[in-house]
């Protein structure tokens, strides 16, 4: 509800919204709905392109950005002389959402636009899971911050009991937007009256809320639990990689393994024994992408998420 998001992010009446997320997903109706209550200036276009989104921002002096993160990478993909004749100081807000923030990116555009971030992380099912302020997001970036007013999160093992702060649990969540389909318990598992998120997190020293993934990605790799979403991370950091997505493929020794799909940076060479030796200190060996296959570009649906069923084959077309 506007509520739950106005109880964690500073909009006001009379904002200036550039919504870039599509209308028709839940974050760009969320956008347009939370405009109405504002009573905001809304500026829409029928596709986003970066530049046009800039020029956007300063024509209209506006004060907000709802976008996802693809949208952000693309902004900051272009060239510092395509981008910084705009003047984009009217921002006070950019709302991210959609699909999961990768830290890198976090902090990359906070140096280069301040500190105007906030990531929220949700479902359809159950609204507003969590929200990032820029604080949260300069202390721990890529992480999904605090529950809003009147929303409760457990982390739970697979006993049902919570986990030790630091471990990975379900994400179960409990406010008064559940959708009421769930709520007698078919569909998704509820406990206590708190709903499966079908998303695996932890908790941080300082309670914030890190999302490693969906519990369907998660991998078992010679018996360790393996989270694709630690290993994306920890590629999208080096200079030449612009972007990546690890999935689990099937392996006849290990049971799974990851692959990895790489986009690098325009005129940049690596080859995947070099990203995986520059990764190595930073993960366990279990986590390091046995394949590294590169892409043209990812392939992605209308919101930005990138789509598994669409990645090539890693045994045919891994660099190994």
């Amino acid at each position: 509800s506007s509520a739950t998001i106005l109880s964690r992010v500073p909009l006001r009446a009379g904002e200036r919204m550039l919504v870039g997320a599509p209308i028709f997903h839940t974050w760009g109706l969320a956008a347009f709905q939370l405009g109405s209550v504002l009573g905001a200036t809304l500026v829409l276009r029928r596709r986003f392109e970066p530049q046009q989104a800039l020029a956007a921002v300063q024509r209209h002096r506006c004060t907000a950005l709802f976008a996802v993160p693809v949208m952000l990478q693309r902004i900051l993909d272009l060239p510092a002389d395509a981008r910084r004749p705009y003047d984009c100081s009217s921002l006070r807000i950019v709302a991210c959402s959609g699909s999961a923030l990768p830290a890198d990116l976090a902090d990359r555009f906070q140096r280069e636009f301040g500190r105007l971030l906030y990531n929220f992380y949700g479902s359809t099912e159950a609204s507003w899971v969590s929200i990032a302020d820029p604080q949260d997001l300069a202390a721990a970036p890529g992480s999904a911050g605090r529950s809003p007013r009147g929303t409760e999160v457990r982390l739970l093992g697979e006993d049902g009991n919570p986990v030790p702060r630091g471990e990975v649990g379900r994400i179960f969540v409990g406010n008064d937007m559940l959708f009421e389909g769930y709520t007698n318990g078919s569909g998704k598992e509820v406990r206590d009256g708190l709903l499966d998120t079908g998303d695996l997190g932890r908790f941080d020293a300082a309670g914030r809320l890190h999302v490693v993934g969906r519990s369907d990605d998660m991998i078992v790799s010679g018996g360790e639990n393996v989270y694709p979403k630690e290993t994306e991370d920890a590629l999208a950091t080096e200079p030449e990689v612009r972007e990546v997505a690890v999935v689990g493929v099937p392996d006849e020794e290990f049971g799974q393994r990851l692959a990895a799909y790489v986009v690098l940076e325009a005129g940049s060479e690596v080859d995947g024994d070099q990203l995986r030796e520059r990764i190595r200190p930073r993960l366990p060996k279990y986590a390091l992408p046995r394949d590294v296959i590169f892409l043209d570009e990812l392939p992605r649906n209308a919101t930005g998420k990138v789509v598994p069923a669409r990645l090539p084959q890693a045994a045919a077309e891994a660099e190994r």
